[in-house]
């Protein structure tokens, strides 16, 4: 090969490498304030007194407990004089009150957004939209012995007794004639009364004020006149364990596209009390000698003494005796015959 192209390719080379080493430290030399860009600023403290703000949304009605409110640094320049200050407030007493005006995350809480209990309209204000308060009577044992608080949802248990014909033996039965149902007092209290270390103190009572429907409402005033109530505490994960079920079964159908109206519709749903479709259990579910249904009446003219059965005459005297066994039943006029099965008319 000729000298003077040699020379050339190696010159060629030499400059080749000479751009790719400048062009690494150049990529390599950016790549670090590109880095520190993209570090974030830490934010200056909040320079101000500590409000009471909500830790999650508060809709209209809701009964406040210990983990709804918190207090946080707020701006001093934005403090207005309708806010709790930390300094002079006792989070334990605003427990129970009801809110007024519907309050979201993080927001400050207004002493005008608040209902506390004893002041005129407050129940009002912790009913939902077109729903009503009932009072019903409990005992220690139907109340979950104190263990149900305002703003706990409980499902309602009738226990009855129905009386029934032939042997005159009763079916006992109990039924849950509606579910999800929002307790707003206990002995016309509305908060959780706390002891000294903090905690909820259980304490027991007669009466329990629950919100309802009309129609609920209703169906719960007969309900006091068939037997007993009883209520039946509802775990957090249950709501949205029915929720699911409605869903897949395509009883609520879910707005797509709209993530605000999901939401809307699925915090409705979890809040909606229900009443129909209702579970039951009868006293031979839980003992052999029980029944499980009520027994029919005895036809008019008869009556069962022990193992016989007796016919009157339309005077209402006794007549012949009649072993059991297969028997036809003769009827004339008000007279009925009971006859063995061969016997002869």
């Amino acid at each position: 090969m000729d000298s003077r192209k040699i020379v050339l390719l190696v010159g060629a080379l030499f400059v080749a490498g000479i751009t790719a080493f400048f062009a690494r430290t150049l990529i390599a030399g950016s790549a670090a304030p590109q880095a520190a860009a993209m570090g974030q600023p830490i934010a200056p403290p909040v320079a101000g007194p500590d409000v009471l703000v909500a830790t999650r949304a508060l809709p209209v009605g809701t009964i406040l407990d210990a983990t709804a409110l918190k207090f946080q640094p707020w701006p001093k320049e934005l403090v207005d004089g309708a806010y709790y200050l930390k300094s002079g407030t006792d989070l334990s007493k605003l427990q129970g009150t009801v809110v007024r005006n519907a309050i979201t995350a993080g927001q400050p809480v207004t002493k005008g957004a608040l209902v506390s209990p004893g002041d005129r309209g407050f129940l009002a204000a912790a009913l939902g939209p077109g729903m009503r308060a009932v009072t019903v009577s409990v005992s220690n044992q139907a109340a979950v012995a104190g263990f149900v608080f305002p703003g706990d949802r409980i499902d309602l248990v009738l226990t009855q007794t129905v009386a029934g014909g032939g042997d005159g033996q009763p079916l006992k039965v109990s039924e849950t004639i509606m579910r999800n149902v929002r307790v707003l007092a206990t002995d016309q209290r509305t908060d959780n009364t706390v002891g000294e270390d903090g905690k909820s103190r259980l304490s027991t009572y007669s009466t329990v004020t629950l919100e309802a429907t009309p129609k609920m409402a209703e169906q719960v005033a007969v309900a006091r006149t068939i037997g007993e109530l009883s209520l039946s505490l509802r775990a957090l994960a249950d709501n949205s364990t029915e929720l699911e079920e409605a869903i897949a079964n395509g009883a609520v159908s879910v707005p797509t596209g709209d993530p605000k109206a999901e939401k809307a519709m699925l915090l409705r749903v979890a809040t909606q009390p229900q009443a129909g479709s209702s579970s039951f259990a009868t006293g031979a579910d839980v003992s052999r000698f029980q029944r499980s249904s009520v027994p029919p009446r005895a036809p008019s003219g008869t009556a069962s003494t022990g193992g016989m059965q007796v016919t009157t005459n339309a005077a209402g005297a006794p007549g012949t005796a009649v072993v059991q066994g297969p028997v036809v039943r003769v009827a004339r006029g008000n007279n009925v015959t009971i006859v063995p099965v061969g016997g002869k008319n």
